[in-house]
Protein backbone atom coordinates (compact mmCIF):
# COMPACT_ATOMS: atom_id res chain seq x y z
CA UNK A 1 0.00 0.00 0.00
CA UNK A 2 1.55 3.09 -1.09
CA UNK A 3 1.82 5.82 2.27
CA UNK A 4 -0.63 8.86 1.48
CA UNK A 5 2.04 10.87 3.15
CA UNK A 6 4.80 9.69 0.08
CA UNK A 7 2.36 10.46 -2.95
CA UNK A 8 1.20 13.33 -1.80
CA UNK A 9 4.85 14.76 -1.50
CA UNK A 10 5.66 12.91 -5.02
CA UNK A 11 2.36 14.94 -6.69
CA UNK A 12 4.05 18.38 -5.08
CA UNK A 13 6.90 17.77 -6.73
CA UNK A 14 5.30 16.91 -10.17
CA UNK A 15 3.62 20.10 -9.88
CA UNK A 16 5.78 22.20 -9.42
CA UNK A 17 8.55 20.46 -12.16
CA UNK A 18 5.04 21.18 -14.04
CA UNK A 19 4.79 24.36 -13.22
CA UNK A 20 8.78 25.44 -13.54
CA UNK A 21 8.71 23.79 -16.91
CA UNK A 22 5.10 24.70 -18.30
CA UNK A 23 4.16 27.93 -16.99
CA UNK A 24 3.46 30.40 -19.39
CA UNK A 25 6.01 33.15 -20.60
CA UNK A 26 8.26 31.98 -17.49
CA UNK A 27 8.55 28.54 -17.75
CA UNK A 28 11.80 26.91 -18.88
CA UNK A 29 9.68 26.01 -21.70
CA UNK A 30 8.56 29.25 -22.52
CA UNK A 31 12.15 30.56 -22.07
CA UNK A 32 13.86 28.01 -24.45
CA UNK A 33 11.39 28.90 -27.20
CA UNK A 34 12.27 32.34 -26.67
CA UNK A 35 15.94 31.92 -27.26
CA UNK A 36 15.36 30.27 -30.08
CA UNK A 37 12.71 32.63 -31.56
CA UNK A 38 15.28 35.25 -30.58
CA UNK A 39 19.09 32.97 -32.06
CA UNK A 40 16.36 32.79 -35.39
CA UNK A 41 15.38 36.36 -35.23
CA UNK A 42 19.09 37.44 -34.69
CA UNK A 43 20.46 35.49 -37.24
CA UNK A 44 17.80 37.15 -40.03
CA UNK A 45 18.37 40.15 -39.03
CA UNK A 46 22.11 40.11 -39.64
CA UNK A 47 21.79 38.37 -42.99
CA UNK A 48 19.45 41.11 -43.70
CA UNK A 49 22.61 43.74 -42.56
CA UNK A 50 24.94 42.05 -44.46
CA UNK A 51 22.81 41.87 -47.82
CA UNK A 52 21.93 45.65 -47.50
CA UNK A 53 25.17 46.78 -47.00
CA UNK A 54 26.53 44.57 -50.27
CA UNK A 55 23.54 46.69 -52.15
CA UNK A 56 24.56 49.82 -50.58
CA UNK A 57 28.49 49.38 -51.30
CA UNK A 58 27.51 47.79 -54.87
CA UNK A 59 28.93 44.59 -54.22
CA UNK A 60 27.06 41.12 -55.06
CA UNK A 61 26.04 39.21 -52.02
CA UNK A 62 25.75 35.35 -52.92
CA UNK A 63 25.97 32.22 -50.64
CA UNK A 64 29.27 32.57 -50.17
CA UNK A 65 29.72 36.00 -49.25
CA UNK A 66 26.14 35.72 -46.57
CA UNK A 67 28.25 32.58 -45.22
CA UNK A 68 31.81 34.59 -45.16
CA UNK A 69 30.00 37.32 -43.43
CA UNK A 70 28.23 36.16 -41.29
CA UNK A 71 30.56 33.16 -39.95
CA UNK A 72 28.32 30.12 -40.98
CA UNK A 73 29.07 27.34 -43.19
CA UNK A 74 27.51 27.27 -46.57
CA UNK A 75 24.92 24.87 -45.95
CA UNK A 76 23.64 26.61 -42.92
CA UNK A 77 23.79 29.76 -44.66
CA UNK A 78 21.72 28.12 -47.56
CA UNK A 79 19.06 27.28 -45.28
CA UNK A 80 18.62 30.66 -43.49
CA UNK A 81 18.52 32.17 -47.25
CA UNK A 82 16.09 29.62 -48.00
CA UNK A 83 14.09 30.91 -44.77
CA UNK A 84 14.22 34.55 -46.02
CA UNK A 85 12.60 33.94 -49.24
CA UNK A 86 10.10 32.03 -47.22
CA UNK A 87 9.36 35.18 -45.33
CA UNK A 88 9.46 37.50 -48.59
CA UNK A 89 12.85 38.99 -47.23
CA UNK A 90 14.79 38.05 -50.14
CA UNK A 91 14.95 36.55 -53.52
CA UNK A 92 17.59 34.00 -54.57
CA UNK A 93 18.61 33.56 -58.02
CA UNK A 94 21.28 30.71 -58.23
CA UNK A 95 24.15 31.79 -55.66
CA UNK A 96 22.89 35.38 -56.11
CA UNK A 97 20.82 36.43 -53.18
CA UNK A 98 18.73 40.06 -53.09
CA UNK A 99 16.44 42.08 -50.81
CA UNK A 100 12.47 42.53 -51.32
CA UNK A 101 11.27 45.88 -50.39
CA UNK A 102 10.09 44.41 -47.46
CA UNK A 103 13.53 42.72 -46.83
CA UNK A 104 14.92 46.19 -47.63
CA UNK A 105 12.72 48.30 -45.15
CA UNK A 106 13.11 45.71 -42.43
CA UNK A 107 17.02 45.64 -42.84
CA UNK A 108 17.32 49.74 -42.52
CA UNK A 109 14.85 49.53 -39.33
CA UNK A 110 18.09 47.50 -37.72
CA UNK A 111 20.82 49.78 -39.19
CA UNK A 112 18.75 52.47 -38.47
CA UNK A 113 19.09 51.09 -34.28
CA UNK A 114 22.67 50.28 -34.90
CA UNK A 115 23.66 53.30 -35.82
CA UNK A 116 21.76 55.54 -33.52
CA UNK A 117 22.83 52.87 -30.52
CA UNK A 118 26.48 53.75 -31.54
CA UNK A 119 25.67 57.80 -31.48
CA UNK A 120 23.97 57.02 -27.59
CA UNK A 121 27.40 55.41 -27.00
CA UNK A 122 29.36 58.04 -28.17
CA UNK A 123 27.86 61.35 -27.29
CA UNK A 124 25.95 59.77 -23.49
CA UNK A 125 28.29 57.55 -22.24
CA UNK A 126 31.68 56.56 -21.38
CA UNK A 127 32.25 52.94 -22.96
CA UNK A 128 35.37 52.73 -25.09
CA UNK A 129 35.50 53.53 -28.79
CA UNK A 130 36.42 50.24 -29.70
CA UNK A 131 33.48 48.59 -27.80
CA UNK A 132 30.73 50.69 -29.25
CA UNK A 133 30.34 48.69 -32.30
CA UNK A 134 30.17 45.31 -30.39
CA UNK A 135 27.38 46.95 -27.80
CA UNK A 136 24.69 48.34 -30.84
CA UNK A 137 25.37 44.98 -32.30
CA UNK A 138 23.29 43.15 -29.17
CA UNK A 139 21.30 45.99 -28.75
CA UNK A 140 20.01 46.33 -32.23
CA UNK A 141 18.08 43.05 -32.31
CA UNK A 142 16.25 43.99 -28.36
CA UNK A 143 14.41 47.36 -29.81
CA UNK A 144 11.19 47.76 -31.46
CA UNK A 145 10.82 50.40 -33.90
CA UNK A 146 8.84 52.93 -31.05
CA UNK A 147 12.12 52.40 -28.91
CA UNK A 148 14.20 53.44 -32.08
CA UNK A 149 12.05 56.26 -32.48
CA UNK A 150 12.66 57.30 -29.37
CA UNK A 151 16.30 56.93 -29.23
CA UNK A 152 16.41 59.29 -32.21
CA UNK A 153 14.01 62.08 -30.73
CA UNK A 154 16.47 62.18 -27.67
CA UNK A 155 19.52 62.29 -29.85
CA UNK A 156 18.14 65.31 -32.00
CA UNK A 157 17.73 62.65 -34.83
CA UNK A 158 21.44 62.90 -35.85
CA UNK A 159 22.16 62.43 -39.32
CA UNK A 160 25.93 60.29 -38.89
CA UNK A 161 26.96 57.67 -36.34
CA UNK A 162 30.39 58.42 -34.84
CA UNK A 163 32.12 56.48 -37.64
CA UNK A 164 30.73 58.62 -40.30
CA UNK A 165 27.84 56.25 -41.49
CA UNK A 166 24.71 57.70 -42.58
CA UNK A 167 21.75 56.72 -40.30
CA UNK A 168 18.61 55.76 -42.38
CA UNK A 169 15.42 58.23 -41.69
CA UNK A 170 11.96 56.33 -39.66
CA UNK A 171 11.28 56.66 -43.64
CA UNK A 172 13.81 54.33 -44.73
CA UNK A 173 15.78 56.96 -46.43
CA UNK A 174 19.65 56.77 -46.75
CA UNK A 175 21.84 59.33 -48.82
CA UNK A 176 23.59 57.62 -51.40
CA UNK A 177 27.31 56.39 -50.29
CA UNK A 178 29.77 59.25 -51.02
CA UNK A 179 33.68 59.14 -50.91
CA UNK A 180 36.48 56.38 -52.05
CA UNK A 181 38.51 54.13 -50.17
CA UNK A 182 41.54 55.63 -49.24
CA UNK A 183 43.82 53.27 -50.98
CA UNK A 184 42.28 54.61 -54.74
CA UNK A 185 44.08 58.04 -53.87
CA UNK A 186 47.26 59.25 -56.23
CA UNK A 187 50.50 60.77 -54.22
CA UNK A 188 49.87 64.04 -53.75
CA UNK A 189 46.48 64.29 -53.33
CA UNK A 190 44.32 65.91 -50.66
CA UNK A 191 41.14 64.60 -48.93
CA UNK A 192 39.15 64.68 -45.99
CA UNK A 193 38.16 61.54 -43.78
CA UNK A 194 34.67 60.72 -43.50
CA UNK A 195 34.31 57.18 -42.80
CA UNK A 196 36.41 54.57 -40.63
CA UNK A 197 34.92 51.29 -40.86
CA UNK A 198 34.43 49.68 -37.57
CA UNK A 199 34.96 45.82 -38.72
CA UNK A 200 37.00 44.07 -38.26
CA UNK A 201 37.86 44.91 -34.53
CA UNK A 202 41.03 44.71 -35.05
CA UNK A 203 41.83 46.59 -38.06
CA UNK A 204 39.74 49.72 -36.38
CA UNK A 205 41.89 49.39 -33.20
CA UNK A 206 45.01 50.30 -35.26
CA UNK A 207 42.94 53.25 -36.90
CA UNK A 208 42.09 54.57 -33.50
CA UNK A 209 46.17 54.09 -32.79
CA UNK A 210 46.51 55.94 -35.38
CA UNK A 211 44.78 59.16 -33.89
CA UNK A 212 42.38 59.12 -37.67
CA UNK A 213 38.71 60.17 -36.51
CA UNK A 214 35.73 61.41 -39.74
CA UNK A 215 36.44 65.26 -40.16
CA UNK A 216 40.48 65.36 -40.43
CA UNK A 217 42.34 66.26 -43.77
CA UNK A 218 45.33 64.85 -44.80
CA UNK A 219 47.88 64.83 -48.15
CA UNK A 220 48.73 61.08 -49.58
CA UNK A 221 52.41 61.12 -50.20
CA UNK A 222 52.53 57.42 -51.47
CA UNK A 223 50.84 54.96 -52.77
CA UNK A 224 52.81 51.24 -52.81
CA UNK A 225 51.85 47.31 -52.40
CA UNK A 226 53.19 48.25 -48.92
CA UNK A 227 50.18 50.44 -48.38
CA UNK A 228 49.18 54.53 -48.26
CA UNK A 229 51.58 57.09 -46.49
CA UNK A 230 50.01 60.27 -45.85
CA UNK A 231 50.08 63.76 -43.82
CA UNK A 232 48.32 64.35 -40.98
CA UNK A 233 49.18 67.65 -39.49
CA UNK A 234 52.31 67.34 -40.77
CA UNK A 235 53.49 63.24 -39.03
CA UNK A 236 53.86 61.36 -41.98
CA UNK A 237 51.39 57.71 -41.02
CA UNK A 238 51.83 54.16 -42.79
CA UNK A 239 49.15 52.01 -42.91
CA UNK A 240 48.93 49.08 -44.72
CA UNK A 241 46.55 47.98 -48.03
CA UNK A 242 43.79 46.44 -46.00
CA UNK A 243 43.81 49.26 -42.73
CA UNK A 244 43.36 51.60 -45.54
CA UNK A 245 40.95 50.48 -47.56
CA UNK A 246 39.15 50.88 -44.13
CA UNK A 247 39.07 54.56 -44.45
CA UNK A 248 36.53 56.39 -47.08
CA UNK A 249 37.74 59.69 -48.06
CA UNK A 250 36.13 62.80 -49.98
CA UNK A 251 39.09 63.73 -52.58
CA UNK A 252 39.77 67.74 -53.09
CA UNK A 253 42.32 68.13 -54.80
CA UNK A 254 43.01 71.95 -53.78
CA UNK A 255 42.81 71.62 -49.95
CA UNK A 256 45.33 73.28 -47.98
CA UNK A 257 45.85 70.50 -45.47
CA UNK A 258 47.52 72.12 -42.09
CA UNK A 259 51.05 71.32 -41.59
CA UNK A 260 50.48 71.24 -37.74
CA UNK A 261 47.99 69.86 -35.24
CA UNK A 262 45.47 72.94 -34.48
CA UNK A 263 45.88 75.29 -31.22
CA UNK A 264 44.21 74.01 -28.87
CA UNK A 265 43.41 75.92 -25.19
CA UNK A 266 46.21 74.15 -23.17
CA UNK A 267 48.28 76.31 -25.39
CA UNK A 268 46.72 79.65 -24.23
CA UNK A 269 49.70 81.63 -22.45
CA UNK A 270 48.38 83.69 -18.77
CA UNK A 271 46.74 86.69 -20.14
CA UNK A 272 45.95 85.47 -23.85
CA UNK A 273 42.88 84.95 -25.42
CA UNK A 274 41.34 82.85 -28.11
CA UNK A 275 38.03 81.58 -29.41
CA UNK A 276 36.49 78.62 -29.31
CA UNK A 277 36.58 77.06 -33.01
CA UNK A 278 35.40 72.84 -31.75
CA UNK A 279 35.93 70.19 -29.39
CA UNK A 280 38.29 67.42 -31.13
CA UNK A 281 36.43 64.76 -32.61
CA UNK A 282 37.79 62.55 -30.59
CA UNK A 283 36.42 63.86 -27.58
CA UNK A 284 33.17 62.02 -27.28
CA UNK A 285 30.83 61.00 -24.21
CA UNK A 286 30.64 62.84 -20.67
CA UNK A 287 33.93 64.43 -21.50
CA UNK A 288 32.38 66.67 -24.31
CA UNK A 289 29.00 66.86 -22.58
CA UNK A 290 31.19 68.56 -19.80
CA UNK A 291 32.72 71.12 -21.88
CA UNK A 292 29.41 71.91 -23.21
CA UNK A 293 27.84 71.95 -20.25
CA UNK A 294 30.27 74.61 -18.92
CA UNK A 295 30.05 77.12 -22.11
CA UNK A 296 32.83 75.81 -24.44
CA UNK A 297 31.04 76.30 -27.89
CA UNK A 298 32.39 76.75 -31.01
CA UNK A 299 32.50 80.90 -31.57
CA UNK A 300 32.98 81.30 -27.46
CA UNK A 301 35.97 84.04 -26.34
CA UNK A 302 38.19 82.07 -23.52
CA UNK A 303 40.81 83.74 -21.64
CA UNK A 304 43.59 82.23 -19.69
CA UNK A 305 43.52 83.72 -16.56
CA UNK A 306 45.25 81.55 -13.57
CA UNK A 307 47.24 78.09 -13.18
CA UNK A 308 47.73 75.74 -10.87
CA UNK A 309 50.83 75.93 -8.42
CA UNK A 310 51.97 72.63 -10.44
CA UNK A 311 50.91 74.10 -14.01
CA UNK A 312 47.54 71.91 -14.06
CA UNK A 313 44.87 73.30 -14.02
CA UNK A 314 44.47 76.59 -15.50
CA UNK A 315 41.25 78.57 -15.44
CA UNK A 316 39.92 80.14 -18.14
CA UNK A 317 37.22 83.28 -18.33
CA UNK A 318 34.29 82.14 -20.30
CA UNK A 319 30.95 83.70 -20.85
CA UNK A 320 31.29 85.90 -17.78
CA UNK A 321 32.55 83.10 -15.58
CA UNK A 322 35.58 81.24 -14.65
CA UNK A 323 36.13 77.71 -15.18
CA UNK A 324 39.14 75.62 -14.32
CA UNK A 325 40.08 72.78 -17.15
CA UNK A 326 42.91 70.20 -16.78
CA UNK A 327 45.52 70.52 -19.61
CA UNK A 328 44.07 66.69 -20.77
CA UNK A 329 40.34 68.27 -21.24
CA UNK A 330 41.67 71.91 -22.50
CA UNK A 331 43.90 70.06 -24.96
CA UNK A 332 40.82 68.42 -26.70
CA UNK A 333 39.58 72.17 -27.50
CA UNK A 334 40.83 73.61 -30.73
CA UNK A 335 40.85 77.36 -31.03
CA UNK A 336 42.12 80.31 -33.23
CA UNK A 337 44.64 82.89 -30.90
CA UNK A 338 44.55 86.45 -30.64
CA UNK A 339 41.17 87.20 -30.66
CA UNK A 340 39.49 89.90 -28.60
CA UNK A 341 38.69 89.64 -24.78
CA UNK A 342 36.57 87.70 -23.54
CA UNK A 343 33.36 89.64 -22.48
CA UNK A 344 32.28 89.83 -18.98
CA UNK A 345 33.19 90.19 -15.88
CA UNK A 346 34.22 87.30 -13.64
CA UNK A 347 30.83 86.20 -11.55
CA UNK A 348 31.51 82.32 -10.59
CA UNK A 349 33.70 79.90 -10.53
CA UNK A 350 33.03 76.36 -11.82
CA UNK A 351 35.23 73.35 -11.83
CA UNK A 352 35.27 71.04 -14.53
CA UNK A 353 35.20 67.16 -12.88
CA UNK A 354 38.34 65.47 -13.17
CA UNK A 355 36.62 62.19 -13.39
CA UNK A 356 36.82 60.27 -16.80
CA UNK A 357 35.77 56.63 -15.32
CA UNK A 358 33.66 54.72 -18.15
CA UNK A 359 29.83 54.93 -17.44
CA UNK A 360 27.91 52.23 -18.43
CA UNK A 361 25.10 53.07 -20.58
CA UNK A 362 21.79 54.29 -19.19
CA UNK A 363 19.38 54.73 -21.78
CA UNK A 364 15.72 55.99 -20.96
CA UNK A 365 13.36 53.63 -19.33
CA UNK A 366 11.23 53.08 -22.33
CA UNK A 367 14.47 51.41 -23.89
CA UNK A 368 15.71 49.20 -21.38
CA UNK A 369 13.48 46.16 -22.85
CA UNK A 370 13.57 45.52 -26.96
CA UNK A 371 10.14 43.48 -28.01
CA UNK A 372 11.36 40.20 -28.47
Amino acid sequence: MIDPGFALLVFAVAAVLAAALLWPRRGLLARALGAARMTERVRIEDALKHLFNCEYLALSSTLESLAGGLGMRRGRAGRLVARLCELGLAEARGTAVSLTGAGRSYALRVVRTHRLWERYLADRTGVAEADWHAQAEVREHRMSAAETDALAARLGHPRFDPHGDPIPTARGEVPPRTGVALTQLRAGAGARIVHLEDEPREIYLGLLVEGLSPGMEIRVVDVSPRGVRFLLWGREHLLDPVAAASVTVEPAEDMVVPSSPPRTLAELALGETGVVDRIAPACQGPARRRLLDLGVVPGTPVRATLRGAGGDPTAYQIRGATIALRREQASRVEITPGAEEAAGPTSRVEIAPADDREIAPAPPRSLEAGSQ
